[in-house]
């Protein structure tokens, strides 16, 4: 059965990418134990509720695979595909805790099994100004979500990263707290837009980009985005967070995309895209305000950064 999402979310294929990039979709839904009946569709790109503009194309494969920010294989841009290489990603269990009705160490088969499939792509702004534009493969956050049952009392969902410094060379130095963490409010890990993603350009994900599962927020700045995911908890108070651990003065819980409040150390109000020479304007929730400014309603989103 084919399962369409409506706007902005209705696929057309073709205007996307290449489909020969697509080729071996049904590999990759047998690889990751979804079944090809679970497929969703292409999701179009957002632009403030209109089509995706031309120089809103995908990033090449070889661009969002090489430049890459993930600090348990080293902080430089290079060090993770190098580094990553080698990291099992099978087998791969997934702790599931807290305020929820099914908790349980999941093989990540077993968890994702039966959920549908989406495609989606979406910008992404690195808080260091830079940004790419991925097609993600996946599961959405909600539909998980809604499958482990968090109780009344959840109102967060944390994500930690697998701690292993024999296989992440980056965990050996105290260049943060390790291992990593992330959290959403629950509304935020409900909203249609987020998502746990599998793959990259209808490929399974590589390891620097987050292998086997990795969060995706659009709306919000790239630290956001917890990847190697080996466990997700239900919270009734607010997580702390790895970034706003380590620099609290410089990146808050939120996250949000806000071109207005500039970082203490350079301005967000431009980004470059990779690939490009010359900057463009930042978009507020990186292009995505028309779907999620309401979940901030009220807020001061400079104090809440």
């Amino acid at each position: 059965m084919l399962i369409r999402f409506p706007k902005p979310h209705d696929p057309r294929p073709a205007e996307i990418t290449d489909e020969r990039l697509f080729w071996n979709r049904r590999d990759w839904l047998k690889a990751a134990g979804l079944g090809v009946g679970a497929y969703v569709g292409i999701g179009e790109l957002p632009l403030n509720g209109r089509r995706a503009a031309p120089d809103d194309a995908p990033t090449s494969f070889d661009a969002i695979t090489s430049y890459n920010n993930y600090y348990e294989f080293g902080t430089d841009k290079e060090s993770p595909k190098a580094q990553a290489a080698g990291l099992r990603t099978k087998p791969w269990t997934v702790k599931v805790e807290g305020e929820v009705a099914k908790p349980a160490t999941y093989a990540l088969d077993d968890l994702l099994k039966g959920l549908p499939v989406v495609e989606r792509v979406y910008r992404h702004r690195c808080v260091e100004a830079w940004s790419m534009v991925i097609p993600w493969n996946g599961i959405q956050l909600r539909a998980l979500v809604d499958r482990l049952q968090p109780t009344s009392r959840a109102k967060y969902v944390e994500f930690t990263t697998l701690f292993d410094p024999q296989q992440m060379p980056g965990q050996r130095y105290a260049t943060l707290v390790w291992p990593y963490v992330e959290g959403l409010r629950m509304d935020e890990a409900r909203h249609p837009l987020a998502m746990l993603a599998t793959g990259i350009y209808g490929k399974t994900i590589l390891p620097q980009n987050g292998a086997p599962l990795r969060l995706v927020v659009p709306w919000k700045y790239g630290f956001k985005g917890g990847k190697s995911i080996v466990r997700i908890r239900f919270l009734e108070q607010q997580p702390r967070t790895t970034w706003n651990i380590a620099i609290p003065d410089e990146y808050g819980f939120y996250a949000n995309v806000n071109p207005a409040v500039d970082h203490p150390r350079w301005s967000q109000a431009r980004e470059r895209r990779v690939g490009e020479f010359f900057k463009r304007p930042t978009l507020p929730f990186n292009g995505y305000a028309d779907e999620v400014a309401s979940l901030y309603a009220g807020m001061d989103l400079r104090a809440n950064y």
